[in-house]
């Protein structure tokens, strides 16, 4: 699309009309004029002052206002190049080019050195799809004037998407002669040559370009990929070898070599330009990063292992902080199957680059399990929601990291928060995050609110067995809905007969509801499958123990529990008085 400056010459009868309003024109205050003088003076002077009331609002944005009072000006002074100008750029804005085309029209006939109207002109016919008649005045303003050559690049892009190849070289060539080469002007050129299959006059383009700038390397890799993408491969190397010759320190020339070797089937010789390309700390790194994925991605070889330890040596040295680089050498780790390794690369690269929703996900996820390090899990889940604000998938993550650290409210906040923004389109996502707030709001004491999210955690997936197993563990310490409790237990301890936690769970519902030797055989299967049982194992076996009469043994497991900061804090109480507290 054109762009115009906004630009509006006012003419000598506006200003006439402004110093007749303020009364600082001595001739006018001095000789009597005519009555039908006076009265074009008094009609210059309202014109004048709409115009300026339509200025203003056109400037506030208030096109609709600015539009009336436009119209008025060109009631007292229809003639007025400016005001038509005026008008025809708020029925632009307003997306009403074809109203205003009369207007623009108007502007330029009435005065047809001002480029600025017809610059508007040609926009306006560009937003009507008819790019030729645009181009008519752009050719106009280029062709007549040294000062407009700005404007062939516009115009040469109407040319070349009208399909006017020729016409479209006419100009460039005008704009080329005026100002030398350029890159802009010499690439249009080299493109249209190529759409009109003249190879020839395309790659002469590209040597104008690389003589005018000796030693950039971006036209002679322009060049190499025009010969390579036409089958001229031998061409091509032959160009690199004798740019690099020149410019022996370039390492993008050392890529292209690789790559063109490498098709050739010269590998042993395009390895040695890649190790050499990287070696050089001027290489970009996201260049580096890449090609390391890249060759990672070919068949598993010893020499492919080989090569990519050194590469890998090599990146890492030199650019030990660049986000892809780290990422890249973590890509390989995770191929490899050693995730531990892969994650550390991944969180120095985030380290770097937060704004990289994939790499977090996968620090995020690979971070869960049994011996997790929420603390420092916890920076990422952050460093996630502050990056992606919108991501219902990270405020989840967090809430999870949160209530693990018994951050409670917080966990609740990000959970909400997940829930909220996911809307119900992943319904899996709500459904583990219903469990996870159900589990914070009891901790908070919300104990009615927790159980209303089990039920709606329920709803979506009743076999989900950490929400069975936490929905009936509470339950039983709040001595509610054992029924439902003892239900939802033993549906988990018959999936899952060899999990402590859940037979554990199962055992303190049975216990709540007086069934003391049943629970005693739950408990004893839960001791019995850990190696180093945890205080509340122990507190709960106690427990039950206590209530069958055996008061010695419990006693004695109670001292066991307390040695273990798991145990409740009336552990020291049960075993001072030999007795239960609940």
């Amino acid at each position: 699309m054109l762009h115009y400056r906004p630009h509006v010459r006012i003419t000598p009868s506006i200003l006439l009309g402004f110093f007749f309003f303020l009364g600082i024109s001595a001739g006018f205050a001095q000789d009597k004029i005519s009555k039908k003088e006076a009265k074009r003076l008094e009609n210059q002077t309202k014109g004048s002052r709409y115009f300026i009331e339509g200025e203003k609002a056109l400037v506030l944005g208030d096109l609709e206002r600015s539009f009336f009072y436009l119209q008025k000006a060109l009631e007292f002074s229809p003639d007025e190049p400016a005001i038509h100008y005026k008008i025809a750029e708020v029925l632009v804005r307003s997306e009403q080019a074809e109203k205003a085309l009369p207007y623009a029209n108007r502007a330029v006939e009435t005065d047809p050195e001002n480029k600025y109207y017809a610059l508007l002109v040609a926009e306006i016919y560009t937003q009507l799809k008819q790019p030729l008649k645009a181009a008519e005045i752009l050719d106009r303003l280029t062709a007549d004037s040294e000062k407009n050559q700005q404007y062939n690049l516009d115009l040469a892009s109407i040319y070349l998407q009208a399909g006017e190849f020729d016409k479209a070289l006419v100009v460039l060539d005008r704009a080329e002669e005026y100002y030398g080469v350029r890159e802009p002007f010499t690439m249009q050129k080299q493109r249209i040559y190529l759409r009109k299959n003249d190879l020839a006059q395309a790659l002469a383009e590209g040597e104008k370009l690389i003589d005018a700038y000796p030693g950039n390397p971006t036209y002679v890799l322009n060049q190499v990929e025009i010969l390579y993408n036409n089958g001229r491969l031998d061409q091509a190397l032959t160009l690199v070898e004798e740019e690099m010759e020149k410019f022996p320190n370039q390492p993008e020339l050392r890529m292209a070599a690789y790559t063109l070797l490498k098709e050739k089937g010269q590998q042993g010789k395009a390895q040695v330009y890649l190790i050499s390309a990287f070696a050089n700390p001027d290489l970009d790194p996201e260049v580096k990063a890449k090609t390391f994925v890249s060759i990672l991605s070919e068949m598993q070889t010893s020499q492919r292992d080989s090569l990519l330890d050194q590469m890998e040596s090599l990146m890492l040295d030199l650019h030990p902080q660049e986000a892809m680089v780290l990422e890249a050498a973590g890509e390989r780790k995770k191929r490899q199957g050693n995730m531990e390794e892969a994650v550390e690369l991944y969180k120095r690269s985030l380290q770097s680059n937060p704004k990289n929703a994939s790499l977090l996900e996968q620090v995020i996820l690979n971070s869960f399990g049994e011996n997790a390090d929420f603390a420092k899990l916890e920076t990422f889940t952050v460093m996630a929601t502050d990056e992606f604000p919108e991501a219902a998938e990270f405020w989840f993550y967090d809430g999870v990291v949160k209530s693990a650290r018994k951050k409670d409210s917080l966990a609740v906040n990000s959970l909400n928060k997940a829930i909220g923004l996911n809307q119900g389109r992943n319904s899996q996502l709500d459904q583990v995050a219903f469990g996870s707030l159900g589990n914070s709001l009891f901790n908070l004491g919300k104990k009615d609110s927790a159980f209303h999210y089990f039920d709606r955690a329920l709803l979506l997936n009743p076999n989900d067995e950490q929400v069975l197993n936490n929905f009936a563990y509470f339950l039983s310490l709040e001595k509610k809905d054992l029924e439902k409790a003892i239900a939802m237990s033993g549906k988990v301890v018959e999936r899952f007969p060899d999990n402590s936690t859940y037979l554990d769970t199962h055992a303190w519902v049975l216990f709540q509801m007086g069934n003391y030797q049943e629970a005693l055989t739950f408990m004893e299967k839960a001791i019995a499958n850990e190696s180093d049982p945890s205080g509340v194992l122990l507190e709960h076996y106690g427990d039950i123990l206590f209530h069958l009469g055996k008061v010695s043994e419990a006693l004695s497991w109670w001292k066991k529990a307390s040695e273990s900061d798991e145990a409740s804090e009336l552990i020291s109480k049960k075993i001072s008085d030999r007795k239960y507290y609940e």
